[in-house]
């Protein structure tokens, strides 16, 4: 039975994690933790997480979670999962992580970390998704130059980064296919008399407004025709559901950065 803890368990994610954790065979949720003064400090875990009381009282340092379970699962904001990750490092527990909006800096640190411990890092846990990032890169390479590459996403209004996470692995995955460069080719944003599109651009544009989950679509733009991939979210249970299943793959596994197509097979 793995055990585990979820930081930032008083969020949208982190709740609902909490939640479909309770209810997920070969897994248990052991602890939970939020930021000082945040409401749900103090509350009982299990009834927290919609099941019987436990007497596990929800603590305010993340430190306090680690020492009962195996595994961290955190979907908090870029600084705190990063601290985070030290403090579970330096109590040899792996993570999972499905923060996003790290800088390169933080992105490095969290490298470095991944030399000690375990870590599923990734900006999207849903498995569809996953799956898209790798079937994409086939049909960038099948479809070839000609056809230009555009990526559309949409969130709910309270996301705090845009773009998105997966837009921007989403384009990754297609500048990987060409050979390209994403901090040469990226477009994130057009106005005014721009002229012609470049050739060799990808396009990651971004929108924000009402309680949408998450959507994304890739266009593939030629002469003639387009085709347009599309993965609506229809609720935040599909990133959870990943998330554990994440969690329940990387105890046991040795130290490094592991992401989502590791945990389902099906790595490049």
């Amino acid at each position: 039975m793995v055990r585990a803890a979820v930081a930032g368990i008083g969020g949208r994610m982190g709740s609902r994690i909490a939640q479909i954790l309770s209810q997920t065979d070969g897994i248990t949720l052991v602890g939970g933790c939020e930021r000082p003064g945040h409401a749900v400090v103090g509350c009982d875990l299990g009834t927290l997480s919609g099941s019987r009381p436990s007497g596990v009282l929800v603590q305010d340092a993340v430190e306090r979670v680690l020492e009962r379970c195996d595994v961290l699962i955190d979907f908090t904001a870029p600084e705190a999962s990063l601290n985070h990750m030290k403090a579970a490092a330096a109590a040899g527990k792996a993570v999972v992580i499905g923060t996003t909006g790290f800088n390169p800096t933080q992105v490095e640190h969290i490298g470095t970390l991944a030399q000690e411990i375990a870590c599923v890092l990734a900006p999207n846990m849903s498995i569809g998704v996953n799956v898209l990032f790798k079937i994409l890169r086939d049909m960038t390479r099948l479809l070839g130059p000609d056809y230009d590459v555009e990526i559309v996403e949409a969130h709910h209004r309270f996301k705090k980064d845009a773009p998105s996470g997966t837009a921007l692995k989403l384009a990754e995955a297609v500048a990987q296919a060409r050979g390209l460069a994403m901090d040469e080719v990226g477009v994130y944003a057009r106005h005014g008399l721009i002229g012609e599109r470049p050739r060799d651009a990808i396009g990651v544009q971004t929108l924000r407004g009402g309680d949408v989950v998450g959507e994304h679509t890739v266009f593939f733009l030629g002469m003639g025709e387009r085709i347009e991939v599309t993965h609506r979210a229809h609720s935040r249970d599909n990133f959870a559901r990943g998330a554990i299943l994440a969690a329940k793959w990387v105890v046991g596994k040795p130290a490094g950065l592991y992401s989502m197509l590791d945990v389902l097979g099906i790595a490049q």
